[in-house]
Order: C-alpha cells, then sequence, then structure tokens
C-alpha cells in the first residue's frame, strides 16, 4: 500500500474526486435508487393471496441487480476514464506531468485507481442489498461472489481500455465515443457469457475465461500505454492545433476520407476558394468545412471502421440468417447513433467557450436563433450522413430477401425511426452544450438524458413485467411507457413470423406486438407514437438551447 499514498497523481485525483459534494450526492441516490427497487419488488406474504417469496422472486431481483450494474460499469468507466489524459491535454498540464520524475506507470496506475475507485465504491454499496436477495433464498453465496468478481474485473478492462483511447487522442469526446465502441461490443459479450442459460457455462466463463483475457488485456493495453506516455508524440499543440489534411492522409492506416469523393462530401464538403454567395450562414459554413477536420480524421475513421466490422456480423445474423430479427439490427444503427451524435453536438457552444470565441460570436450581426440552427444543422448532417451509412446492409436485405421484400412498408418505418433518432440525438446534445460550461461535462449530460429516454424506459418496463400481475397492468400499458425509445420503436414493428400449417404449412402469420393503450381508450402502435412524438420532442429540445444561447446573448450585451 506503500506504493499507492505515494502516487501523488492518486492523491490528488482522489481527493478532487471523493471529497467532492457530487460523490456524496451521486452515491446516497444510487443507494436509495436500489433500495427502492428492492423495497417495492420484495414479495408480500399474508392471509389475503398474495404472492409468497420464492426462489424466482431472489432470481429476478439477482438479475436485476447484476444486469443493471454491469450496464453501469460499461457505461460509466468510459466517462471516467476517457478524459484522464485528454483532460490533461485540454487543460494544458500534459507537458508538465510528463517532465516530472513520476515513472510513466505511476501516472497511469495513479489514473487507472483513481478513475475506477469511485466506480467501485458504488458497485460495494450495493453488497447489502444483493445479501437481502440472498436471503429470500434460491441463491448461493458462489454466484454473488461470482458476480462481483466479474463487475470488478469488467470496471479495470474498460476503464483500462478508455485510458489507451485517452492517451491516443487529443478530445475528450473523441477519446469517449472511442471508447463506447470498443468498450459496448465487449460488455455484450461478457454478458452473454456470463447469463447463458447452462450454469456451467456461466462457471466456466465467469472462472476459466474472462480472468485470463482480462490478464492480458490489462498487460497488452498497460504495455503500450506505458510506451506512449515514455515517447510521446502529440506534444506541442497540447491539443488546441489544426491538423494538415494533406500531411496527415499520407500516413493514415485504412479509411482516408477524401472530401471530394461520394459519401465523403456529404459530411465533409470541400474547402471553399471562392467568396460565400449573399445569404449564406457562415456559421454553419464554417462548421461543416473546417471545424469537423479542426483537430484531425483520426476519430472519424476509427468510427468508420469500427462500425462497418461490426456490421458485417451483425448483417449476416440478424438480417440474411433471421430475417425476422431486422429490428435487432435497427437497434445497433440506433445505438451507433447515440454515441457518436453527441460528439458533434454537445460541444457546439462550449467548444466556443473554452476557444474563448463566444463572446467575438455573440457580438457578430447573426442572430442566437441563426447560430443555433447552423450549430444543428451541421451536426445533424454529419451524424445522420454517418449512420445512414449503416443501413446499406438493411436496404441489401430488402432486396434480396423476398420475406422481407413483401414487408416493405417496415423499412421506411425503420429508416423513418433511425432519422428521428438522428434529430433527437444531435437536439439533446446542442440543449446540453448551451446549458454546460465544458464540453466532457456537455457530453457526460448529453449521455445520460439519452439514456433516461431511450433506454431506462425499456428497463422500468421489464422490471414491472414481474409484478404487472398485482399492480394491474396489461401489455398496452407497459409498452405505453416506452414510446420515447427507439429500441421500442423498432421492436414494435411487427417482423416476427410463425408457420400457421407447422413446418409443412403454407400460411405464414406476422405476430404483432402489443399496442399502446393510452388513458382514454386510445391505442396505437409505439412506433407510430414515437415517429409523432419523437420530432417534436427534438425541437422542444433545439427550442431549450435556443432560449439558452439568446439568454447567454442578453449578458453579453449587457456586459458591453
Amino acid at each position: 500500500m506503500m506504493w499507492m499514498r505515494e502516487n501523488p497523481v492518486l492523491n490528488r485525483e482522489l481527493m478532487t474526486t471523493l471529497r467532492s459534494p457530487r460523490s456524496f450526492v451521486l452515491q446516497f441516490a444510487y443507494v436509495a435508487a436500489l433500495g427502492a427497487l428492492v423495497y417495492f419488488y420484495w414479495p408480500a406474504g399474508g392471509d389475503d393471496g398474495a404472492r409468497m417469496v420464492g426462489p424466482g422472486v431472489a432470481k429476478r431481483l439477482y438479475d436485476i441487480f447484476f444486469l443493471g450494474q454491469f450496464c453501469l460499469v460499461a457505461l460509466l468507466a468510459p466517462t471516467f476514464a476517457a478524459g484522464s489524459i485528454t483532460g490533461e491535454k485540454e487543460r494544458k498540464t500534459y507537458e508538465m506531468l510528463l517532465v516530472s520524475p513520476l515513472k510513466p506507470h505511476t501516472i497511469l496506475i495513479g489514473k487507472l485507481l483513481s478513475s475506477l475507485t469511485y466506480l467501485v465504491i458504488l458497485i460495494v454499496s450495493s453488497l447489502p442489498l444483493m445479501i437481502l436477495c440472498y436471503l429470500l433464498g434460491g441463491l448461493l453465496l458462489s454466484e454473488i461472489a461470482r458476480s462481483y468478481i466479474v463487475l470488478i474485473l469488467a470496471a479495470g478492462t474498460f476503464g483500462l481500455l478508455s485510458i489507451a483511447c485517452s492517451s491516443g487522442f487529443n478530445r475528450t469526446s473523441s477519446a469517449l465515443v472511442v471508447s463506447y465502441l470498443v468498450v459496448l461490443p465487449l460488455a455484450a459479450i461478457c454478458v452473454a457469457l456470463t447469463r447463458a442459460d447452462d450454469p456451467s457455462t456461466r462457471d466456466f466463463a465467469s472462472v476459466a475465461v474472462l480472468p485470463p483475457c482480462c490478464l492480458m488485456i490489462w498487460t497488452v493495453v498497460g504495455i503500450v500505454v506505458n510506451a506512449r506516455l515514455l515517447r510521446p508524440t502529440d506534444l506541442g499543440g497540447q491539443g488546441g492545433g489544426v491538423v494538415d489534411e494533406e500531411e496527415e492522409m499520407k500516413y493514415a492506416i485504412g479509411v482516408v476520407i477524401d472530401r471530394d469523393a461520394f459519401p465523403d462530401k456529404l459530411f465533409a464538403p470541400a474547402k471553399r476558394t471562392d467568396l460565400m454567395p449573399d445569404g449564406t450562414n457562415p456559421v454553419l459554413d464554417k462548421e461543416l468545412r473546417s471545424e469537423i477536420f479542426s483537430q484531425g480524421t483520426l476519430m472519424l475513421r476509427v468510427v468508420i471502421q469500427v462500425s462497418m466490422l461490426l456490421s458485417i456480423p451483425l448483417m449476416a445474423g440478424l438480417l440474411f440468417l433471421r430475417s425476422d430479427l431486422a429490428s435487432y439490427y435497427v437497434a445497433y444503427v440506433v445505438t451507433f447513433n447515440l454515441l457518436v451524435g453527441p460528439v458533434f453536438s454537445a460541444g457546439s457552444v462550449t467548444q466556443e467557450r473554452e476557444r474563448q470565441t463566444l463572446a467575438l460570436l455573440l457580438t457578430t450581426l447573426l442572430t442566437p436563433s441563426r447560430i443555433v440552427l447552423a450549430k444543428l444543422l451541421a451536426a445533424l448532417r454529419v451524424s445522420t450522413v454517418l449512420t445512414f451509412l449503416l443501413t446499406e446492409q438493411i436496404l441489401l436485405a430488402y432486396i434480396l430477401l423476398p420475406e422481407l421484400r413483401n414487408r416493405f412498408w417496415t423499412l421506411i418505418v425503420f429508416l423513418l425511426i433511425i432519422a428521428a433518432t438522428c434529430l433527437t440525438t444531435s437536439a439533446v446534445g446542442l440543449m446540453c452544450s448551451a446549458l454546460a460550461r465544458r464540453t466532457a461535462t456537455a457530453m457526460v449530460l448529453s449521455y445520460l438524458t439519452l439514456l433516461a429516454l431511450f433506454v431506462l424506459p425499456i428497463g422500468v418496463r421489464w422490471y414491472l413485467q414481474g409484478v404487472a400481475g398485482d399492480l394491474r397492468l396489461s401489455p398496452g400499458r407497459l409498452a405505453a411507457m416506452t414510446v420515447l425509445s427507439p429500441y421500442a420503436a423498432a421492436a414494435s414493428v411487427p417482423m416476427h413470423a410463425y408457420q400457421a400449417g407447422g413446418w409443412g404449412g403454407d400460411r405464414i402469420d406476422v405476430v404483432t406486438p402489443p399496442l399502446a393503450d393510452f388513458p382514454g381508450g386510445a391505442d396505437a402502435p409505439v412506433w407510430l407514437v414515437f415517429l409523432l412524438v419523437g420530432p417534436i420532442l427534438a425541437l422542444i429540445f433545439a427550442g431549450v438551447a435556443c432560449v439558452v444561447f439568446r439568454w447567454k446573448w442578453w449578458r453579453a450585451g449587457d456586459g458591453l
């Protein structure tokens, strides 16, 4: 423990993190939420015929706790760790840290432990509540211990991968989105292995597979990050220099972005060589032609390559082998936009503040509404084009597969769901950028807001399904809780079919998901309600961003 006490990086990070009032408030809210979950889900026993305590209830509570905390680790580990080194670059303290007497491995260990200590504290805080699930019966202490070992191994692996991404980029937003692109597929594989139906498979994956794989990843990533800190190649610019595109393309590996080629020119128009025509919005022109390349194209190229690589097996499994699972591929496209959308909009206003150009922008002849609209359109254009690059596989499946070709209208619905999601993610990022003072804060706030809109309703529905009979909740009422989620909208499109006359029958019946049941007797498909409400909600978010930005404009005018 002596090396931990003598690590100044770790001591400084822990003092600033664990002593802040936000840490205590967040821990209290987390434990209170878990306590409320146990309280409302705790089985009631009595003489009135209510359901009694049983091992099935304990198992369901255990599943909710494990999956919930694993999602927490997968989502928060990059949030805490992705800005550990890029934050030093943005604060212009990166060079001072490297020239200090500290060895590279000391800096790496200090950054890793300081990033994950608070997350581990949150995980351990749930242990007393997990013991309550054990008291219900039906669970073994070995299962609880195995789940916490998996959580701690996952936290260390995801955190170290995020620090590796942080060491390779100059912006926290770029490191964060690449971290999620790397972490989320690994998290999905880990959940699939540790939640298998076969107990022997779960035990083998948790004990014999995950620990060696995690140790191997820790060793390889640790060596790479240590070598990068020992011989840094990104000194001097400190994240603020403009990259020469031609020079960068000479050494680019993999995808090369060409402004004059299709579809690259859709999200990165060529540099302007003439004067802007009258009536052109200069902010929009600057955002599209210069801002996206101001820090280089490494993040864009990594995002495109990783997303395309993941789409190949998903296309084969979810579109061609099982065409009725097309909604799951749409969920993958939606997840990609959820990760990428805020990257291009969450820094729209905060980066102007960080570059100290916000006051100059506010004193121009442009109205605040015009500035905000230009920021929104620029971010929306880039994220939409990148997202729709992944829809070529869906179009190909609908052209080649007869069972999908006969339901071609569902393709239009899927594309509309993706477009509405692009609009919502860009609007949420812009709103958070107008509310926050730093880009990193705006990014985290954007992701939390989108998770509350897209993912939380599905979790609440899954939780209430276990007590739907006691609360007298119909499937339609449960479906109505998820109308703001594009995942639920995609799953509500009738795609699942079965052979009505057995394997030799000729008739195919399509299973229609339950309609959303609203007060007053109104029933409608979830996807239809989402397509009607989603754009309206996005316009509300954009309106909030415009109001906040206009308020800052008024304050700037009062200070002149």
